[in-house]
């Protein structure tokens, strides 16, 4: 049985080694996106100060950042950092929140397929009416590439993490 202690995923499987690994590796692309993001932003003030901004730093900055929070999501479900309101689960059974933390990550689950199945028609959208951003003309649909990446592996993650709470719920181990 896999458990996902200290950030990480322990367990016996493979394949959930494998996610565990590219899970992380997609959190730090989305850091260096994140760099990328700042970087940008402090050349193009700079630039603005001596001579002119980088033209097109505002699309690059929304496309950046929209790209950088869909990869943290995965990362976040796998290693149980989403916000939580533990204030309600203090006196609680450790069943009980054995039982919440389940359900949450169905919920979890279904909010990551829909946002997958959505997605994938923006990016269709966009790709087929050919819209892009004013200033540079970047297509709109490269930015949802990397989101629906992110939204597959959120998916994967979120089943990951049911799947271990209900396999902890029925063998009786609450913690």
């Amino acid at each position: 049985m896999s458990t996902v202690k200290d950030g990480k995923l322990r367990g016996d499987h493979g394949a959930q080694k494998l996610l565990d690994v590219l899970i992380h590796g997609w959190a730090m692309f989305g850091g260096l996106m994140l760099i990328c993001v700042v970087l940008i932003n402090f050349f193009s003030a700079v630039g603005a100060a001596i001579w002119q901004p980088i033209p097109g730093d505002l699309e690059l900055t929304e496309m950046g950042v929209a790209v950088a929070v869909f990869a943290f999501l995965p990362y976040c479900q796998l290693t149980a950092a989403n916000v939580s309101a533990d204030i309600f689960t203090l006196h609680a059974s450790e069943k009980t929140v054995a039982v919440l933390r389940a359900l949450g990550n169905f919920v979890a689950l279904l909010f990551a397929v829909i946002l997958l199945w959505r997605m994938s028609y923006g990016a269709i959208n966009q790709y087929t009416y050919s819209y892009s951003t004013s200033i540079l003309r970047l297509p709109h649909w490269l930015a949802f590439l990397p989101i629906l990446v992110s939204l597959i592996l959120l998916t994967l993650s979120a089943l990951m993490t049911l799947r271990q709470n209900l396999q902890t719920l029925l063998a009786g181990q609450h913690k």
